[in-house]
């Protein structure tokens, strides 16, 4: 029987993200708190920001037409505001001392920085006229009162936060988290900690998975390792079906006659198969157990990271409730030689270097084995090249940074 035609790295992604169910269930907590978590509902701001026309800068408030525009203009200056208190309407030919954040008193249209100033004797002197709005930040210029501040479905980071502070917001609705239980299978496997017997690996894809859930803002539930045993595997697999809303787990999930996970997912739910074309990777299971999605990675620790960061990453992100998944990715040029392309979609672990010009350019690490993890350590990012697309010194390429798929 001939084996179904590879999924291109785009059909996987678009299979997956049609298959997530975003939670629906919404807390509130407070701002302070709500970093990294995904809004639930949009937020409207009940206030104007700034709520007053102020001032840009220190300096001197004053009438445009006080000022004489073919010299100096020496004005009493008849009150001091600070931001945070408010001053009174200005009289005609005198300037009002005023700081940063200051309201702008009645009157006065225009604001005259005290680098343009000095400072005299119950007065100040200024030196150079200005147009009428000078130096003076408009209320509502930032924001108008019931304009949406924040969209629901957005990832929190600390710029959303300071902005739900600015309009008063001290509490925001968002999703609970999402609960990602995680298991592995083998004999082989031994904990770090553990004596390294002959034949027997320490597990880095329970750190490498966990970590990657944990650095996304995801509840782990981490299940341990069980043993190649059929009726184990499936006791861990009901278990991490009812305790959370995902399972993942990596190798496992071949046709081997040790390889209990595929069967276990198939007697208690469905298994899909998928062979993604895709370096490193390429195999990729997906399916459901007691109505919980199920991601089986690859078993080898380079395609456990990439194959998380590229695919499980942005599935995981949507059942959040996320509705921006997909990383950020940037053009740069390539220092480095790449003449013999797979057929497969490619993504080399890569790091940017900065020449004497300047000139930002990316380098890969010279050994890309699927079992070398030092390369995801020494790098900061992948190169994405496209199947059979040789690559030359010189050429830009498309870098997507280690810090867009872990965020």
């Amino acid at each position: 029987m001939s084996q179904q035609p590879m999924l291109s790295v785009d059909e996987a992604l678009d299979r997956l993200l049609a298959a997530a169910r975003p939670l629906t269930e919404v807390e509130t907590v407070a701002t302070e708190a709500a970093l990294g978590r995904t809004l639930a509902q949009s937020q409207v701001s009940p206030i104007a920001v700034p709520p007053l026309d102020n001032s840009a800068m220190d300096g001197y408030a004053v009438r445009v037409s006080d000022l004489n525009t073919q010299g100096d203009t020496r004005l009493p200056v008849s009150q001091r505001i600070l931001a945070g208190s408010v001053g009174v309407p200005l009289a005609p030919k005198t300037a009002a001392r005023i700081f940063t954040g200051a309201p702008i008193p009645p009157g006065a249209d225009a604001v005259v920085m005290q680098e343009d100033t000095t400072a005299v004797e119950d007065g100040v002197t200024v030196h150079k006229a200005v147009t009428p709005g000078a130096h003076i930040r408009r209320a509502g210029e930032d924001i108008a009162p019931g304009a949406t501040v924040l969209s629901a479905g957005t990832r929190l980071f600390p710029q959303h936060l300071g902005l739900a502070a600015s309009v008063g917001l001290a509490q925001l609705p968002v999703v609970r988290r999402l609960r990602v239980a995680t298991f592995f299978t083998g004999d082989e496997l031994v904990a770090p900690g553990m004596p390294l017997e002959p034949g027997r690996i320490y597990n880095s894809n329970r750190y490498t998975i966990n970590g990657l859930a944990t650095a996304l803002g995801f509840e782990v539930v981490d299940l341990g390792t069980v043993r190649d045993d059929l009726a184990a595997t499936m006791a861990v697999l009901a278990r991490a079906a009812q305790c959370a809303d995902v399972v993942i787990t990596s190798g496992g999930v071949s046709v081997g006659e040790a390889d209990f996970v595929k069967a276990a997912v198939e007697r208690q739910g469905r298994l899909d198969m998928w062979r993604i074309a895709v370096k490193p990777g390429k195999p990729l299971a997906f399916g459901e157990v007691a109505g919980k999605p199920f991601i089986g990675l690859p078993g080898n620790p380079v395609s456990v990271f990439v194959t998380f960061c590229l695919f499980a990453r942005p599935f995981l992100l949507r059942m959040q409730g996320v509705q921006q998944v997909m990383p950020a990715a940037f053009w740069v040029e390539a220092a480095f030689d790449w003449p013999r392309p797979d057929r497969r979609r490619e993504f080399l672990r890569a790091r940017l270097v900065r020449d004497e010009e300047p000139t930002t350019r990316v380098e890969i690490y010279p050994h890309q084995g699927s079992g070398v993890l030092t390369s995801t350590v020494w790098g900061d990012g992948l190169v994405d090249v496209p199947a059979a697309a040789p690559v030359r010194q010189g050429e830009r390429v498309r870098f997507i940074p280690f810090a867009e798929l872990m965020r």
